[in-house]
C-alpha cells in the first residue's frame, strides 16, 4: 500500500462516517470500525482489549487514528447503575487507551497522527449525564497526556463538537440564532477539521483541545 491508511472508530455513522468520507475523498486508505458496522466495515467492540488487539494486528501499516466511537446514558444518579457508568467509560475513553496502546508502534513508524473526539459536556453539562461528562473530560486529559509521550514521533489532538445535527429532526431558526455563528454545527464541519489535523499542514500542532461549537461556549446567558 502507498496510499496512507486511516482507521476510524464509530465511523458507521454521524460524526465517525462524515470523518471517513471526507479522508477517503483526500485520498486516505480508511477503515471503518463500528460495533454495529454497515457492509464493508469492521465490527469490533473497542472497549473490548482482544478485539482491539486483533484489528490493530491485522493492519499492515496504520498513518493515523481516529477515536471517535462513544456514546452516552442520561439517567438521574440516583439510577444510573455502577454496570452503565463503566459502560460509558469504557467505550468513550479507556478504548483510547487500548487503540493507543495497540497502534503506538505501527503510528511510530508512520510519523503519524492521532485525533480523539470529547464533547463540550467536557466543560458544561445538562443534568443527569454525569457518566458521558466525566468520559469526555477524560478524553481531553488523555490527549494532552498521549501527545507528551508519543512526541515527537506521533502528535496527538482531540476535537471537542458542541451541537452537531447527526440524527434531526432539523434545527429551528432559534435554534440556529442560538449560535454565534448563525447556525448549528453539522458532521462535515468536525470531518474539515479532523482531516485538517491528521494533515501536513498541523505539524506543529500537539496536545491541543480543539472547540467547534460555533461559539456556543462563549457566550454569556442569563436568565429573562
Amino acid at each position: 500500500m502507498t496510499a496512507r491508511v486511516a482507521l476510524v472508530t464509530g465511523g458507521a455513522r454521524g460524526i465517525g462516517a462524515a470523518i471517513a468520507a471526507r479522508l477517503s475523498r483526500d485520498g486516505w486508505d480508511v477503515v471503518v470500525a463500528d460495533r454495529d458496522p454497515e457492509p464493508g466495515q469492521v465490527a469490533c467492540d473497542v472497549s473490548d482489549e482482544s478485539a482491539v488487539a486483533a484489528l490493530i494486528g491485522g493492519m499492515p501499516r496504520l498513518d493515523a487514528l481516529v477515536c471517535n466511537a462513544g456514546f452516552g446514558i442520561r439517567k438521574p444518579l440516583a439510577e444510573l447503575s455502577l454496570a452503565e457508568w463503566s459502560s460509558v467509560l469504557a467505550t468513550n475513553l479507556t478504548s483510547i487507551f487500548l487503540l493507543t496502546k495497540a497502534a503506538e508502534a505501527k503510528l511510530r513508524a508512520a510519523k503519524g497522527a492521532i485525533v480523539t473526539i470529547a464533547s463540550t459536556r467536557a466543560h458544561m453539562s445538562e443534568p443527569n449525564t454525569e457518566a458521558y461528562a466525566a468520559s469526555k473530560g477524560g478524553v481531553v486529559a488523555l490527549t494532552h497526556a498521549l501527545a507528551i509521550s508519543l512526541g515527537p514521533d506521533v502528535r496527538v489532538n482531540c476535537i471537542s463538537p458542541g451541537w452537531i445535527d447527526t440524527k434531526g429532526p432539523s434545527p429551528t431558526a432559534e435554534e440556529h440564532a442560538f449560535h454565534p455563528a448563525g447556525r448549528v454545527g453539522v458532521p462535515d464541519d468536525v470531518a474539515a477539521l479532523a482531516a485538517f489535523l491528521l494533515g501536513a499542514d498541523s505539524g506543529f500542532i500537539t496536545g491541543a483541545e480543539f472547540v467547534t461549537d460555533g461559539g456556543v461556549m462563549r457566550k454569556m446567558i442569563y436568565p429573562e
